[in-house]
């Protein structure tokens, strides 16, 4: 049951200020006592702080979230202007993160719907009626009136529902974010896999130049009885082994191609990315990580966002423990007529207030707080998670960077005495002095020593990639050194 406490009050004055007046007081006096907020005072929940990264060994600087700060254009950091022109595209055109902003559109009107709540409603009316039977020639009535009401934000329910939802357009917003990082980065990786299986095409296209070259060799001794026929057929499964690996790049190539579209926004159809030089750069990862980077990736943002909302609804929740407080006013006239509405001295207003409590609701409001309180707890559980996993990813990827690193030399050196070998063999080789079964093992070898350090490149540039998209987005020199 729900007790109301009601009073309205109707008279015919000759002057509508003193309403009026006593309207506006009454709508002040409400607003004063609407001072009180029964939910939690919102604290960011307490996280993992570690001194350092384990595997880069920087020092973590006291900072507090800043996911607000420009991230800037990152991809730039690999000096590659056609990646700039498709991440350009992709800012534009991808679909992603069109609907990303839809989503933050839709919540900034959700805020605004919470926030007209906190002001009165005024509803206008404007009418005519006529009526009539038999002979009678009919009578009419017109009216004129307009209403108003509000309801007191006592114990805080409006404004907790106000700042859950702009909690939640906050977090939408860092989803956006996330989105054009996301986006960019797939962009990137993809863009890298490309490239290299240009460059990698193009190596084994001068493998087999060199195969066909060592068939015809093969042959022409085969001919002139000094070789046997087993070194042809080897000659030839080298040579045809290499041109199916081109085809399986080829093929490797058009479906990165065909991702590329996707993320720019085109059908694979109407979308043609022409062979080109790959620019191996690979961003120097910074000495010092400081803890500010890690705190600007957006979906740490949006996680804390969402606990903040969680946070206001145990607010929403909590008021219904106590009673709500209705104010209503409205002032009309009437008359015959349209015509003589406002000459007429009918004039008719009233002032109302509603106290209301409830008394029994077998438990459904403290059902109501468990189940927001439960909520919250979620929300700060997979906060606490989001912020273990982006430590995780950061440690991940130094570790990989730092064996990436380490691999570079010794897969250059691999490199460089393969080559030698493979072509010592094959002047041993024009010479009689081995057989060709050695010339293949030296070939094989070279070619997967270029190949692999080839692979090598690329996955330093995807580790920097990736490193930069788990920092947020980059760094620069000023953010780690905020004393410069």
């Amino acid at each position: 049951m729900m007790p109301t406490l009601a009073f309205s009050h109707s008279l015919r004055p000759t002057r509508t200020a003193p309403v009026l007046r006593s309207l506006a007081l009454a709508l002040c006096c409400a607003g004063l006592l609407s001072a009180c907020s029964v939910a939690p005072v919102y604290q960011v929940p307490s996280t993992p702080a570690p001194a350092s990264f384990k595997e880069a060994g920087a020092l973590w600087q006291s900072a507090q979230p800043n996911d607000a700060v420009d991230r800037g254009d990152w991809w730039t950091l690999f000096a590659d202007e056609q990646l700039n022109q498709l991440a350009a595209r992709v800012q534009v055109d991808n679909q992603n993160i069109a609907a990303a902003a839809a989503a933050v559109q839709q919540a900034q009107a959700a805020l605004r719907v919470e926030q007209a709540g906190l002001l009165p409603t005024v509803n206008g009316t404007l009418g005519q009626t006529r009526q009539g039977g038999g002979q009678s020639s009919g009578n009419g009535s017109a009216s004129l009136g307009i209403s108003a009401a509000w309801d007191a934000d006592l114990w805080g329910r409006l404004r907790e529902s106000v700042s859950a939802a702009q909690s939640s357009a906050q977090a939408s917003e860092a989803d956006l974010a996330a989105a054009r990082l996301s986006a960019v980065g797939s962009l990137v990786q993809n863009y890298f896999r490309l490239r290299e299986a240009d460059a990698e095409m193009q190596i084994l296209q001068q493998s087999i130049e060199g195969y066909q070259r060592s068939l015809q060799i093969a042959q022409n001794r085969y001919d002139v009885g000094v070789e046997a026929r087993t070194a042809v057929l080897q000659a030839q499964t080298t040579l045809t082994n290499t041109q199916a690996s081109v085809e399986s790049l080829r093929q490797s190539r058009q479906t990165y191609e065909h991702a590329i579209a996707v993320l720019t926004g085109q059908a694979p159809a109407q979308f043609d990315l022409p062979p080109a030089a790959w620019n191996v750069t690979v961003p120097e990862v910074p000495a010092v990580v400081p803890s500010t980077l890690l705190e600007r990736r957006s979906d740490i943002a949006a996680a804390e966002r969402a606990v903040a909302a969680a946070n206001a609804q145990i607010g929403v929740a909590q008021a219904a423990y106590y009673p709500s407080l209705s104010l209503s006013g409205s002032l009309s006239r009437s008359g015959s007529n349209l015509g003589n509405l406002f000459s007429a001295s009918g004039l008719l207003w009233s002032l109302g207030a509603s106290l209301s409590q409830s008394i029994f609701n077998a438990g459904a409001t403290t059902a109501q707080v468990d189940s927001a309180r439960a909520a919250h707890a979620a929300r700060t559980a997979s906060y606490r998670q989001s912020v273990l996993a982006a430590f995780q990813a950061v440690e991940d990827v130094l570790s990989n960077v730092a064996a990436l690193n380490a691999q570079k030399p010794l897969l250059q050196q691999s490199l460089d005495s393969a080559e030698k070998v493979e072509q010592q063999m094959l002047n041993r080789y024009k010479e009689g002095q081995v057989p060709y079964t050695d010339v293949v093992t030296a070939q094989a070898t070279a070619l997967s020593a270029r190949r692999s350090l080839i692979q090598l490149q690329l996955n330093q540039q995807l580790a920097a990639a990736q490193l930069i998209q788990e920092l947020g987005g980059g760094w620069h020199a000023d953010w780690m050194n905020p004393g410069t």
